[in-house]
């Protein structure tokens, strides 16, 4: 099992960091392998629409984004962790997550997903809520914890004293273990789901007869 987690914060060592290392740690004891990378002072743009992923099967930026594409096509897992600005994740984030699920092409069916978010105060439910639609969107089950995946602090290195916050990381790599074993032997006895041919639906519909 591995999990990859993307760390969007811009502070090495910050009150993010003290989330994710939490996780890190409960990975270790469940026998889970974890990377780590941490992508918040790279530049890393938004997704322009352009379609040349679907010819290239990979982003037309070659960024972190590609770096990371392989790294999320061999995880069990993917951990999203973010500090909360204007109760949203950064925007570094967003641009990388909107470009490595939409650019990639491989099936996300059954990776398990969890999202990590880190505030002074407010803001952590509805970043968490933003996050989580990565997942629901690309058949990826998501872990859940005994709380929202949330960590309280401002200055570096308040978070340490958060202990239900921390708690709540160290439930969530043991929830996040145990559904990534029981899918990986699921997988083995059961298969996948069966997948239905995709059927878009437009709500804007063109008068081609001109009337």
């Amino acid at each position: 099992m591995k999990v990859l987690i993307i760390n969007a914060s811009p502070r090495v060592n910050g009150n993010t960091s003290i989330a994710v290392n939490e996780l890190v740690k409960t990975f270790e004891q469940e026998g889970v392998q974890t990377e780590t990378v941490q992508i918040g002072t790279k530049v890393i743009r938004g997704c322009i629409a352009c379609g040349k992923c679907a010819q290239l099967g990979k982003c037309v930026f070659d960024d972190a984004v590609n770096e990371l594409a392989p790294k999320f096509r061999e995880a069990d897992g993917l951990v999203v962790a973010t500090p909360v600005y204007y109760a949203s994740a950064n925007a570094t984030l967003i641009a990388c997550l909107d470009r490595l699920f939409f650019s990639t092409p491989f099936d996300k069916t059954m990776k398990v997903g969890a999202s990590v978010v880190v505030a002074r105060r407010g803001g952590c439910s509805a970043t968490f809520d933003e996050l989580n639609k990565y997942f629901t969107i690309s058949g990826m089950p998501v872990a859940s914890s005994s709380y929202w995946n949330s960590v309280h602090g401002r200055e570096t290195g308040e978070a340490a004293y958060d202990a239900e916050g921390l708690l709540t990381m160290r439930t969530l790599a043991r929830n996040m273990s145990f559904l990534m074993k029981s899918i990986a032997l699921g997988r083995e006895k059961f298969g996948v789901p069966q997948k239905e041919p995709w059927q878009p639906t437009h709500f804007i519909r063109a008068d081609l007869s001109g009337k």
